[in-house]
């Protein structure tokens, strides 16, 4: 795979995560869901900013350190939205959302979020190896 690419496909990545992201936030605060101040530390850092810096470094053809956060904030933020959507019992559990007219829309967004950052990492790591080969 070219470096053209990989970056074009990372790219791609973190821009349909991001989407993901802003439309799962808008759910949180309509539903009046929100994150304590250490969760909104790491939302902040590693969900919100780490893809985006790692987009950058990857148009801007620093690919192994691009490839290397973004594999980084994918299952980092993968991490944080299992734990945190589907395991602990808790206000922002997919099963515990209040009712209203964003409970879906959090739900679909939560198991999307989930499937892009599987993306991201796998995406990531395979980038990361076809790297490694070219030398």
């Amino acid at each position: 795979m070219t470096m053209a690419r990989i970056a074009r496909y990372g790219s791609f990545i973190v821009l349909g995560h991001l989407i993901i992201l802003f439309l799962h936030a808008y759910a949180h605060v309509k539903l009046e869901v929100y994150a304590s101040w250490l969760g909104n530390i790491f939302i902040i850092t590693v969900i919100w900013l780490a893809p985006l810096l790692a987009m950058i470094l990857l148009l801007r053809r620093r690919l192994q350190t691009g490839v290397a956060l973004l594999v980084a904030a994918m299952f980092g933020s993968l991490l944080f939205g299992i734990y945190h959507h589907f395991i602990a019992i808790s206000p922002d559990h997919v099963s515990h959302i209040p009712a209203g007219a964003e409970r879906g829309l959090f739900q679909i967004t939560a198991v999307l979020l989930a499937v892009a950052e599987m993306a991201g990492g796998g995406f990531g790591i395979w980038a990361w190896r076809a790297l490694s080969r070219e030398g």
